[in-house]
């Protein structure tokens, strides 16, 4: 299944780098911890970085009930949600033609405020797992001034577009005789030992770092 390109999210530009299957767009959107949302007030535009969580063509945000980004959002403007991985430096031949390869979504659309008690909760325990699998379950939930001070939105994923690349450089025929290196640098990124809180009791026991899928976790 696909999302359906609109005149706004047509990738018209490189269009061979598109993408608007379900899957990819999924994928992506899961493996990102932070996505930028970009909306406009009084003719001054904002991208605010945050968190996330997904539930099918759903994304979640929340933040405190005085955030402005927030309060704009509940007021059903329009919305620019992005999510970008970078996965390696292309290096080429020319100062031209060097590049990343990356993976990105661009969702287009207007957030609703969530009131149902029931959703707003779900909602807060997919960003928290999104962010740290499993860890809902570990640790307190919100209590009712928590919830009182927060605010969670929905966004539904309708206008929707992913954009990737991935192989070496493209150099000009002529530039392949250069002595100069080129090709790709992957980028990873690493999961390092836990480093306790002062004050974490002793029967606490360590995370299970095999739950972070989307890190490559260092050894030793």
């Amino acid at each position: 299944m696909s999302y359906l390109p609109t005149a706004r999210t047509s990738v018209h530009r490189l269009k061979k780098r598109a993408a608007y299957d379900k899957a990819t767009v999924h994928a992506i959107l899961d493996e990102g911890y932070i996505c930028h949302i970009g909306f406009v007030v009084d003719a001054q535009p904002y991208v605010i970085p945050t968190l996330y969580g997904r539930d099918n063509d759903c994304l979640y945000f929340h933040g405190a009930m005085a955030s402005r980004m927030l309060r704009t959002l509940a007021s059903e403007v329009d919305v620019c949600v992005s999510v970008t991985l970078v996965d390696g430096l292309v290096l080429a031949r020319s100062a031209f033609h060097h590049s990343l390869n990356y993976r990105s979504v661009v969702v287009l659309g207007k957030a609703r405020f969530v009131s149902d008690a029931e959703e707003k909760m779900h909602a807060l325990q997919l960003i928290t797992d999104h962010a740290v699998p499993r860890r809902w379950a570990e640790v307190r939930g919100p209590n009712e001034l928590e919830l009182k001070q927060t605010s969670v939105l929905a966004m539904s994923l309708q206008e929707v577009s992913a954009k990737i690349r991935t192989g070496p450089p493209v150099d000009d025929d002529e530039d392949y005789s250069l002595p100069i290196w080129a090709g790709v640098l992957p980028l990873e990124t690493h999961l390092g030992g836990a480093i306790s809180d002062d004050r974490v009791l002793a029967q606490a026991p360590q995370p299970d770092l095999s739950r972070f899928t989307r890190f490559v976790v260092a050894k030793g």
